[in-house]
């Protein structure tokens, strides 16, 4: 594995670092009435169908952790779409999250502690108990498929300032996520296990979020990264048609998926080299292993020379890309709040750094963008000039954040705005609080990859917001909550923020700490007309 192949799995460590249906869909539990149950007199219970949860309650929030969302898919459930969960007698304990699904053992700072196949439970974060329904938002975590976990996020200043609900959601990740060896189904009904989990999870919210006092007609599906590339096949997968009302896509890389060829072919290999070589067998083979066999990731997609594993399109739970199904209009035309950072892939270069050690000449540069972006490495290089950048690694992280990261969200920002509103926005904070790993390189990060999750969740592991910092979080918390509540992100007092197709071309809003403002210009500060042209090539 060449050097530095694993640097979109290791932004779990990030995660951690910054943080401190169609086939796959289960049996839908029987829905509760869409009123809930009757919210008693102590607000730390909540009585839902399945049983009595006690949970922490705050002056401005409550939190139910660790509930059960799917049976645990262990034994003949591994590798199979997820089934309902049990109900249990008397009160469950709802004051902590649940275990982690299980991590790839390269990027987990945790060295795999509480981690467990038994892992798909979800949190629900909510405002003090009010006579009105909240509106909902479900967050799908990042960690490129392969780490990360519900609990990373705090969500109680949404709840309280937002006027929200917040439900976190852990998924199956890697390949007991992800695996789509052919043994294990047919016409396509392979892999995505990770994502049937989410549609399961979308699904209690819609029969359950009642009894939290949510509104299960007003729900949006959110994420970021990896989390933000499941909310794409979310917006294109039958299974999810109506389980959300809106979307809200956070540096989402969606091009970076495989289909079902390639990932096929990855997972017989994979398959072999665990100890599951014939094809026969391989699926009693794969499901008698111990988990430790299959900690290790299947690899299918390559942005650049780094790996993802992921979901799977051509399949029967994503039956088209999404980026293909955008541009022919044929995904759920729901209201969409979409936008990247402004210096997305310096965290991967400096991942590189930091656990690679690798450190980038100018005579690197004609290889590093061989590697990356093979016959279309001249015309790059022409366009991103060292000098212009300030050095090899800055010059490389803004060539791949513009192919990989902007100039896609801004193909499906225009691609989306023809079916529904689109609101696009670049997080452009270039001083904002990162670890202090990140604080030792020679280059600056700037608004990279996940360091806007601190301005919405209360994520830790680094230096406080400073108080221009602190507006700007707050007011990205209106804006999201505006968007969840309403689908439109407008509040009082803020700048006005128009849909993507008004106020010229490509108007976003870039949230800056010293005032945030409309920018019509993103397209091409990204230099997207060159990423353009190369796709067409």
């Amino acid at each position: 594995m060449r050097s530095g192949r694993r640097a979109m799995a290791l932004l779990a460590v990030m995660a951690m670092l910054v943080a401190g249906c169609a086939s796959g869909g289960g049996v839908a539990p029987t829905p509760v009435p869409p009123q809930g149950h009757v919210q008693g007199p102590d607000p730390a219970l909540v009585q839902t169908a399945s049983g009595i949860l006690r949970g922490t309650v705050a002056s401005d929030h409550r939190l139910f952790a660790g509930v059960p969302y799917a049976a645990a898919p262990v034994g003949p459930n591994r590798f199979a779409a997820p089934t309902p969960a049990a109900g249990w007698p008397g009160e469950r304990d709802a004051t902590r999250a649940g275990p982690r699904c299980i991590q790839d053992p390269s990027a987990d700072p945790e060295q795999g502690a509480n981690t467990a196949e038994d892992c798909l439970s979800l949190n629900v974060w909510t405002p003090p108990v009010a006579d009105e329904k909240r509106p909902v938002m479900v967050w799908i975590h990042g960690g490129a498929f392969v780490g990360g976990s519900s609990g990373i996020y705090d969500a109680r200043r949404l709840a309280a300032r937002g006027g929200i609900i917040v439900v976190t959601i852990n998924y199956r990740l890697g390949t007991l996520g992800f695996l789509a060896h052919p043994a294990l189904g047919a016409g396509g009904d392979i892999g995505n296990y990770g994502l049937a989990d989410q549609q399961a999870a979308l699904r209690w919210v819609r029969d359950n979020i009642a009894d939290f006092g949510g509104d299960p007609q007003k729900v949006t599906v959110a994420g970021e990264s990896a989390g933000g590339m499941s909310v794409c096949d979310h917006l294109v997968s039958p299974g999810s048609a109506g389980l959300f009302r809106a979307a809200i896509l956070m540096s989402a890389p969606c091009q970076a998926q495989a289909d079902l060829t390639a990932a096929t072919g990855r997972s017989l290999e994979y398959a072999a080299a665990a100890g599951c070589p014939d094809p026969a067998t391989a699926a009693t083979c794969l499901r008698a292993l111990p988990v430790d066999a299959l900690r290790k990731p299947v690899w299918y997609f390559n942005i650049g020379s780094d790996e993802l594993t992921g979901p799977i399109t051509g399949s029967a739970l994503i039956p088209q890309a999404p980026l293909v199904a955008f541009g022919s209009g044929e995904s759920d035309p729901v209201p969409l709040l979409i936008g990247t950072t402004r210096d997305e892939f310096t965290l991967f270069v400096a991942l590189r750094y930091l656990r690679a050690g690798q450190r980038y000449t100018p005579g690197d540069y004609p290889r590093l963008l061989s590697e990356t972006f093979g016959a279309d490495a001249a015309a790059v290089a022409a366009h991103y000039p060292i000098g212009r950048y300030g050095g090899v690694a800055q010059a490389y992280s803004a060539a791949v954040t513009d192919g990989d990261f902007a100039c896609v969200s801004e193909r499906i920002a225009g691609d989306l705005s023809h079916a529904g509103p689109v609101y696009a926005y670049e997080f452009n904070d270039r001083n904002a609080p990162a670890p202090e790993v990140l604080r030792t390189l020679p280059f600056p990060v700037g608004a990279s990859h996940s360091l806007e999750l601190r301005y919405l969740f209360d994520v830790g592991g680094a230096p406080p917001l400073n108080p221009a910092q602190q507006r700007l979080s707050d007011q990205m918390i209106d804006y999201w909550s505006a968007f969840v509540r309403t689908g439109e992100p407008t509040v009082d007092g803020g700048p006005a923020w128009p849909s993507f197709d008004q106020a010229g071309d490509g108007a976003r809003m870039s949230l800056q700490a010293d005032g945030s403002r409309v920018d019509n210009d993103y397209a091409h500060v990204h230099q997207c007309s060159l990423w353009a042209a190369l796709k067409e090539k």
